[in-house]
C-alpha cells in the first residue's frame, strides 16, 4: 500500500490531516509517519517509478539509487527522533509544519529530474517557515518573512536556471549538470543559475546570514528540524549535479574557516551552533568539489554523521532553553548540578563534533582529509586542519562549557523532558554507534568503500589537534584573551545587508533630487546648444537651406565619384 506512493507524500499527507486531531494525538502521528516513510524506503527497489508526461518532455518523480537512499534513510531516522523530543509539544502547526517540511525534503532527494526538484524545493521553504513563526514573536515573525522571502527566492533562481538548461538542452533529468572538466566557467548560464540557487540554500558565504538570523528564532523543536533537513538537501543536491566542481574547493574551505571567529564572539549559544552548521557544511562542500569517489563518500557520510550530532547539540540546547528560558552564554553556568542527563548527552555531540575517535565524527571527517591531501589540495588541507581544531573550540568546549559549567548561575530547574531524553539518548547512541562500528554506515555509502579509519597515523595526529585546541582554549581563558561573554547582537557579513545596502539607499534618497537637479540642467543646456547648431546649418539662412546652381551640384557630383573610384583601385 505505502510502496504506491512517492516517498514523501506519506508524511506531506499525513501533516495536512494532523490539524485535524486534537491533543496528544498530533505529537503521536507526528511520531508515527517518519516510521511508515522509513518502511517504504526499506522495500523499495532501485531505478525511476512515478514517470509522467508534461508537454515534450517526460518527468521522473522517482528515482532511487545509492545517494538518494542514504539521504532518506537518515531524513527519516532524523525525523523520527525529532518527533519523539517533540512529544510534550501541544501545538499542531509545528507537528503539521514539521512533518510536510519533511516529507518535501524527501521528495527532492528522491525527484528524479530538475521540475519535480523545483515542486519540492519550494515545498520546503512553506512548511519550514511555519516552525519559525511558531515562537509567536515579532522577531520570529520579521526572521520568518526573511527566512521566506531567501528560500522562495532560491527557488525563483532555480526554476529560471532549470528553463534556460531544458532551452539548450531539451533534457529535465536531475543528474550530473557540469561537464568533466570540473570547470564553472565552462558552463551554461541555466546551469549557473542552479548552481546559485543550490548555493542560497547551502548557506555560501555571502549568502549565509539568514541562517544565524532565523534557526535562533524558532521554537526549541523547530530549531532541530530546520538545522537537519533545509542545508542538508542543498548537499545532496550539489552531491549530485556538481561533483567534482572545482570552485566547491574554495567555497567550502572558506566555509570551514570564517565562521570560527564568529563563533568565538558569539553569546547566544543557538547561534554559536548555527556558525557551526556552517563550519560543518564546509567540510561536505569541499569533499564535493573534491569530486573522487572517497570524497564523495565521505562528504555523504559526514552528512549522515552531522545531521545526528548537530541534532544532539540543538535538542541540548533546546532543552536549556525549555528549562531556563535563555541560551545566552553570559546567563548561563553550573546547569550539570541540576540537568545532568543533559550535560552528559551534550558532551556525546560535542565530542561528536569534535571527531573524536571512536565517535561519529571521527570516521568520516578523517574521509574527506585524506581525500584533500591526497589529490594536492595542500592549502586547503591545511584550511581543514586550522577549521576542526576551531571545531573543537566553539562547538567542542564552548557549547557545554558555557551552559553546564563556568560560573554558577544559580539556575535549579527541572532535568528535561522525558520524551526530550529518549531522543537525546538515542541521538548519542548513534554518535558512538557509528564511531565504534563505521561499517554499518560505510555498507550503505554511493560507493564501495574500502577505508580504514583507525590507523596510528589517523589516531595520534586528531589526538594531536585536539590536544592543541584544548590547550589554546584554556590559555587564552586563564590569561583573560578570549574574549567575555557579553550580551551583544553579532552581524558579521549581515552588516552589509543592514547597515551598509540601507545607508546607501538613504543617501541616494537625500541627495539624488539634487543629483537629478544637476543632470537635467547638463543636458538640458547639451540640448539646446544641439538645436542653435542645427538652426544654424538648417535654419531659413542656413548653409544647408541655400539653393545651389545646377552647375555646382554636377561639380561636386563628379569630385566624389572620381575620389570614390580612386580609393577603389587602391584598394585592389
Amino acid at each position: 500500500m505505502i510502496d504506491a506512493l512517492p516517498p514523501g507524500l506519506i508524511l506531506i499527507l499525513g501533516g495536512l490531516l494532523i490539524p485535524l486531531l486534537r491533543g496528544r494525538a498530533q505529537a503521536i502521528v507526528a511520531v508515527v509517519l517518519p516510521v511508515l516513510g522509513f518502511v517504504q524506503l526499506v522495500v523499495l527497489e532501485p531505478g525511476s517509478f512515478f514517470q509522467l508526461q508534461l508537454f515534450d518532455y517526460q518527468l521522473t518523480v522517482v528515482r532511487v539509487d545509492r545517494l538518494s537512499l542514504v539521504f532518506g534513510y537518515i531524513f527519516y531516522i532524523a525525523a523520527f527522533l525529532t518527533a519523539v523530543y517533540s512529544l510534550n509539544v501541544r501545538d499542531g502547526l509545528q507537528h503539521s509544519s514539521a512533518m510536510i517540511y519533511v516529507g518535501s525534503a524527501v521528495g527532492a532527494v528522491f525527484a528524479g529530474d530538475l521540475i519535480t526538484l523545483f515542486i519540492y524545493w519550494e515545498l520546503t521553504a512553506v512548511g519550514s517557515v511555519f516552525l519559525i513563526w511558531a515562537s509567536r514573536t515579532e522577531r520570529a515573525y520579521r526572521a520568518g518573512m526573511r527566512y521566506l522571502v531567501i528560500q522562495v527566492g532560491s527557488g525563483v533562481v532555480l526554476l529560471a536556471g532549470v528553463i534556460l538548461h531544458v532551452a539548450a538542452t531539451g533534457s529535465l533529468d536531475f543528474a550530473q549538470l557540469i561537464g568533466g572538466d570540473g570547470l564553472l566557467r565552462s558552463a551554461s548560464v541555466g546551469v549557473v543559475l542552479i548552481f546559485i540557487a543550490f548555493g542560497i540554500k547551502c548557506a555560501f558565504p555571502l549568502l549565509h546570514p539568514w541562517l544565524q538570523d532565523t534557526y535562533p528564532e524558532s521554537t526549541p523543536t523547530g530549531t532541530v528540524f530546520l538545522s537537519i533537513f533545509t542545508t542538508k538537501l542543498a548537499v545532496y543536491a550539489l552531491a549530485r549535479g556538481f561533483p567534482g566542481t572545482d570552485c566547491l574547493i574554495w567555497i567550502g574551505a572558506t566555509m570551514t574557516a570564517f565562521p570560527i571567529f564568529y563563533a568565538v564572539i558569539e553569546n547566544d549559544l543557538r547561534r554559536v551552533l548555527t556558525y557551526s552548521l556552517n563550519n560543518q557544511l564546509g567540510f561536505m562542500v569541499l569533499g564535493i568539489g573534491v569530486g573522487t569517489k572517497m570524497a564523495l563518500n565521505g562528504a555523504v557520510s559526514y552528512a549522515f554523521a552531522n545531521i545526528i550530532f548537530e541534532g544532539l547539540l540543538f535538542m541540548a540546547m533546546g532543552a536549556v532553553l525549555l528549562r531556563t528560558g535563555t541560551c545566552k552564554g553570559s546567563e548561563l553556568g553550573g546547569l550539570y548540578k541540576s540537568m545532568p542527563l543533559t550535560t552528559a548527552f551534550c558532551i556525546v555531540g560535542a565530542a561528536s563534533i569534535s571527531a573524536f575517535p571512536f565517535l561519529s565524527g571521527f570516521v568520516t571527517k578523517s574521509m574527506i582529509l585524506d581525500e584533500t591531501a591526497a589529490g594536492g589540495h595542500t592549502i586547503a588541507w591545511l584550511v581543514l586542519l586550522f577549521a576542526s581544531a576551531g571545531v573543537f573550540h566553539h562547538s567542542g568546549i564552548k557549547i557545554p562549557f558555557f551552559a553546564f559549567f563556568a560560573h554558577d548561575a544559580g539556575y535549579r530547574v527541572k532535568e528535561a523532558p522525558r520524551p526530550m531524553l529518549i531522543a537525546m539518548a538515542a541521538m548519542a547512541l548513534a554518535c558512538v554507534a557509528i564511531g565504534i562500528f563505521p561499517g554499518l554506515l560505510y555498507s550503505i555509502l554511493p560507493y564501495a568503500v574500502d577505508y580504514h579509519p583507525y590507523t596510528t597515523t589517523h589516531v595520534v595526529t586528531q589526538y594531536q589537534l585536539l590536544l592543541f585546541s584544548a590547550l589554546a582554549f584554556t590559555f587564552l581563558k586563564v590569561t583573560g584573551i578570549y574574549p567575555p561573554e557579553l550580551r551583544s547582537v553579532n552581524l558579521d557579513v549581515d552588516w552589509i545587508y543592514r547597515r551598509a545596502l540601507p545607508t546607501a539607499i538613504r543617501w541616494i534618497a537625500k541627495h539624488g533630487g539634487r543629483i537629478g537637479e544637476r543632470l537635467h540642467t547638463v543636458v538640458s543646456t547639451q540640448l539646446d546648444r544641439t538645436y542653435r547648431v542645427i538652426y544654424h546649418l538648417h535654419g531659413p539662412t542656413g548653409v544647408f537651406a541655400r539653393t545651389w546652381n545646377t552647375g555646382a551640384i554636377a561639380f561636386w557630383a563628379v569630385v566624389g565619384l572620381f575620389g570614390f573610384l580612386l580609393l577603389y583601385l587602391w584598394g585592389r
